[in-house]
């Protein structure tokens, strides 16, 4: 239940914020993407900031809480050739 409760909270943080910018929900496109890759980037805040303070560098602490994979996920064509390779099932025209 405590998720539920937090994501309405956060919605309503979130509307305030809009409001306060005068930004009507339901956003414009860009502004909506652009209020979406903030909260990915939100989310890798705090796994970041603790690897960096127990002394781990930047670059290897990105790389280490996987952040580009999840804010960005695999870019298209990254892994089609092995996966079309393991999958006997996949088929080409």
């Amino acid at each position: 239940m405590k998720p539920y409760i937090f994501s309405m909270l956060a919605g309503i943080l979130a509307g305030v914020v809009y409001g306060v910018i005068g930004v009507q929900s339901p956003a414009p496109p860009t502004i909506a993407l652009m209020g979406l890759l903030g909260m990915l980037a939100g989310e890798q805040i705090l796994p970041l900031a603790r690897r960096v303070l127990s002394g781990s560098r930047l670059g290897a602490a990105w790389r280490e809480a996987k952040c580009s994979q999840h804010m960005f996920g695999s870019l298209p064509g990254a892994h089609g050739s092995n996966a079309a390779a393991k999958d006997p099932q996949s088929s080409s025209f």
